[in-house]
């Protein structure tokens, strides 16, 4: 192994109600090679019990979940993680939940109508911005 290459692989982690979404976002994001999917959740409340316990480097949050929404989520994990990454990835775009991710403290919001990659080069681009 290279020196420096297990500090390479970031820590990601995959919070959305939909399952197969979950799952295909898994997939991806391991098969690139330096991400590590290291949790997954379905809903913001269960998001906030893993992370304290997983503590990734990014979280990737969909907006729209029962229970507990991912702005309001983020607004708690960033309140007990400051360094982690939060990104957004929702059907729902526009300024409003642009505006209400910010003040929350979410760095970027991703539609789910684009290509994955867009989320992969957004993911990376925050965590390693020097790479950029």
């Amino acid at each position: 192994m290279a020196q420096g290459e297990m500090r390479m692989s970031k820590a990601i982690m995959i919070v959305d109600d939909n399952a197969l979404i979950r799952e295909g976002l898994c997939e991806i994001l391991q098969r690139e090679g330096d991400f590590d999917v290291c949790g997954t959740a379905a809903n913001g409340k269960e998001a906030i019990e893993k992370a304290q316990q997983l503590h990734p480097d990014a979280i990737v949050l969909d907006l729209s979940m029962p229970g507990m929404n991912g702005l309001e989520a983020a607004g708690v994990l960033k309140k007990l993680m400051p360094s982690v990454v939060l990104i957004i990835y929702s059907v729902y775009q526009s300024e409003v939940v642009e505006q209400q991710a910010r003040l929350v403290g979410i760095s970027a919001v991703v539609s789910k109508s684009e290509r994955v990659s867009a989320l992969i080069y957004k993911i990376r681009d925050l965590l390693h911005p020097t790479a950029a």
